[in-house]
């Protein structure tokens, strides 16, 4: 919540950890589609790529996303939603990444990873990156294409 910026409109991914952050905010989204969330209020409920590139535009915007399941998947399984064309005009520095501890702990060691359909925004989104795991708390985790 801290993370939460007045004015911004924030893409919400799918999953119990992203559902927690928007029960703290005050919103009832959806569990497994992608919400669109400002100011605490909820914009758009479980909406697709294009609805996500028109309520996008003109916007300052932030994507919150998790860990899909075991799998370790950040974008391309669960959340095709957010498109490699919705992920470019958001762009790297406004995507935030939470999971719990033990998500990441499940992983054994391994990368997350990103399948988001082009190979090269797949290499512009591999790398380290700082998730958020509790409050005031954060791991550095590799991504890899």
């Amino acid at each position: 919540m801290e993370t939460i910026v007045p004015g911004v409109l924030y893409i919400m991914g799918p999953g119990t950890t992203v559902a927690a952050i928007q029960a703290e905010m005050g919103v009832d989204g959806s569990l497994l589609g992608i919400d669109v969330v400002k100011d605490n209020q909820l914009l758009a409920l479980d909406v697709g790529e294009n609805k996500l590139l028109d309520l996008i535009d003109g916007q300052d915007v932030k994507i919150i996303i998790s860990v899909i399941g075991g799998q370790g998947y950040l974008f391309g399984r669960g959340n095709q939603q957010i498109s490699a064309e919705v992920l470019r005009k958001v762009g790297r520095s406004n995507i935030i990444i939470a999971a719990t501890t033990e998500k990441l702990t499940a992983l054994r060691g391994r990368p997350l990873l990103v399948d988001t359909g082009d190979p090269s925004l797949d290499r512009e989104l591999s790398g380290y990156w700082k998730i958020i795991t509790g409050r005031d708390e954060y791991s550095m985790h590799r991504v890899n294409d």
